[in-house]
């Protein structure tokens, strides 16, 4: 059956849109706001897409390679560093820094990565902590030969990238490892010359512009932005033959006397140029895996110690210059001892009545004493710190100590006789090398160098010619076989020089460890190096400068003045040893 409603409102022509269910009852205006707004909407997104096309170009282009352009550095090679006579003693290798993009990696196979681990020198679950560490950039290794580089790339594992970088090279290794020093994984030098040069051998590094893909491959090159400069090639003054003959003396006189450390450093007497400075214990350069603090140590310039005898020179010196003694004055040192205030000095033998010279020459505490408290304690320390104690060195190398010398206005006269000769006051090795060019040069002084100078630096004079050459005398007979350092005598030549031995300080008070010295000079004729040694802590049963420093000094000088084509100046061969030597007084 139909429904009739249908038919009746067909049959009576009423149109389908005007039904009652149909019918529109919202206003008419409503829609027309809607296509206007429509209208206004789409006319504002033309608006600005003009505006972004026309006048905001140069930003969006720099927005879109921001997507796949990048700037990669363009590495310079840093200087090499030579000896004076072109010894490469560091050098830059070409290495490859490892990174990977670890979403990427992470997606290799487990075989593989456990390959990659391997050949990286890592535990796989190290090497899965640094993917981890980050998803768009990691460093896996640095400094990476370029055959294990090989390896690793063969193993085609998405994701994995190189970079071109340079390793250090230390030919030298140990031996001038405390001069020299070493670069950090970043190639800046952490210690020694690369250190304190690091501005000119570092060289300024440049860069590219260039077009990469997803996975960090380089597919067109936009252009160079800024081209790379090589470091400046670093000539020292060492002179490696002559470096190779200090620490292998040293080392041999540490083991000998089971020291805990020793330190050598050989000056040229003419320039001030720093011909050899050893220290042990040290280190390889190359391989610094393990590393403690006694090794990393340049004991020449940052240790300091009192110096004992070797400071005496410098009293007898100031009071020849103010011409209260001369090299004949008599001085009595019976019987062995003076008491000042509540305290009393000694000699190590009674010598009872001494000239200046014997004074040097025996090494007599008394005498020194006697000789120092004649002059005003500021004269002292003017003596002290115009050539050098207690004054920051300005040399130009990292770490150097100034050394301590009190005041002289807290001085009292104990304190003033002690430190004539050497107690009370810290000094270190190569403050005590350079004080004894007044001695070497006839009474004047001249700074020091680490690098190879073209022309001679102009000297301070300290005393006069007269005084300087009165000491070298007195210094040569210390070092001759009436004196403490007969060990020290070098055949051929005429040397000069003088022992020191001082007890070393701990929680405040002296103990039975020493500090063993000898600062020397040769030929005395026309002197050309002067040579300091210091032995810490020798325990094999001998401790006085003479015995144990001496030898040392003699041995680096014969074999130096031979290098460097010194004549001889002596027709003496033979050295002359007695069967007891004299030992200073500590």
């Amino acid at each position: 059956m139909r429904p009739t409603g249908h038919r009746t409102a067909a049959a009576r022509g009423v149109p389908f849109s005007t039904s009652p269910v149909l019918a529109v009852k919202l206003p008419a205006w409503r829609s027309r706001v809607v296509l206007f707004v429509l209208f206004i909407a789409f006319f504002a997104l033309i608006c600005r897409a003009l505006w972004l096309q026309g006048h905001t170009n140069e930003f969006l282009q720099k927005q879109g390679e921001s997507r796949y352009a990048r700037t990669l550095e363009l590495p310079a090679t840093r200087g090499k560093i030579t000896d004076r006579n072109g010894q490469v003693l560091a050098s830059s290798l070409p290495v490859r820094a490892v990174w990977a993009i670890p979403e990427d990696v992470l997606e290799a196979a487990p075989e593989k990565l456990h390959e990659l681990a391997r050949l990286l020198e890592m535990s796989e679950r190290e090497l899965r902590k640094k993917l981890d560490s980050d998803r768009t950039f990691v460093y896996l290794k640095r400094q990476v030969e370029q055959e294990q580089v090989d390896k690793i790339l063969k193993l085609n594992i998405p994701g994995i990238q190189t970079r071109k970088e340079y390793k250090r090279f230390y030919p030298e290794g140990e031996v001038m490892a405390h001069v020299v020093g070493f670069t950090n994984v970043e190639d800046a030098g952490q210690d020694g010359m690369e250190l304190a040069a690091q501005k000119n051998l570092a060289g300024t590094i440049g860069s590219r512009r260039v077009i990469k893909d997803r996975l960090g491959r380089v597919v067109e090159d936009i252009g160079a932005i800024r081209e790379p400069h090589d470091g400046k090639d670093l000539v020292l003054s060492l002179d490696s033959k002559i470096q190779y003959i200090a620490f292998t003396h040293l080392k041999e006189a540490v083991d000998k006397h089971k020291a805990k450390a020793g330190a050598v450093v050989v000056l040229d007497v003419r320039t001030g140029e720093v011909l050899a400075l050893a220290n042990l214990p040290t280190y390889n350069p190359n391989n610094r895996a393990i590393l403690t603090g006694a090794q990393l140590r340049n004991r020449v310039l940052t240790d300091t110690f009192e110096p004992g005898s070797t400071m005496k020179p410098f009293t007898v010196a100031l009071a020849l210059e103010q011409k209260l003694v001369t090299p004949a004055t008599t001085i009595q040192t019976a019987p062995g001892r003076i008491t000042i205030g509540r305290a009393t000095i000694g000699d190590s033998h009674p010598h009872g009545l001494l000239t200046v010279a014997q004074v040097i020459e025996k090494s007599s505490n008394v005498g020194t004493a006697k000789i120092a408290l004649q002059m005003p304690a500021e004269h002292m320390w003017e003596m002290f710190t115009t050539v050098g104690f207690g004054q920051q060195p300005r040399f130009g190398f990292p770490g150097a100590v100034a050394g301590r010398v009190r005041p002289h206005k807290s001085w009292r006269p104990i304190e003033q006789a002690t430190m004539s000769y050497g107690h009370g006051i810290s000094v270190s090795l190569i403050q005590m090398a350079r004080s004894y060019m007044i001695f070497a040069r006839d009474g004047d002084m001249i700074p020091l160098s680490f690098n190879k100078l073209q022309d001679k630096p102009a000297g301070q004079r300290v005393v006069s010619v007269a005084t300087a050459r009165a000491m070298r005398e007195m210094l040569e007979k210390a070092a001759g076989p009436g004196g403490t350092a007969p060990k020290a005598q070098v055949p051929g030549y005429r040397v000069a020089g003088k022992t020191g031995t001082s007890h070393k300080l701990a929680g405040g008070q002296y103990v039975k460890k020493y500090v063993s010295s000898f600062v020397g000079f040769a030929p005395v004729s026309d002197p050309r190096i002067i040579i300091a040694v210091m032995i810490d802590e020798p325990s094999n049963g001998k401790h006085y400068g003479g015995e144990v420093a001496a030898p040392v000094f003699s041995a680096v000088a014969a074999n130096a003045l031979r290098s460097l084509n010194v004549a001889p100046d002596s027709k003496v061969m033979n050295i002359i040893i007695p069967a007891e030597p004299l030992v200073e007084s500590l």
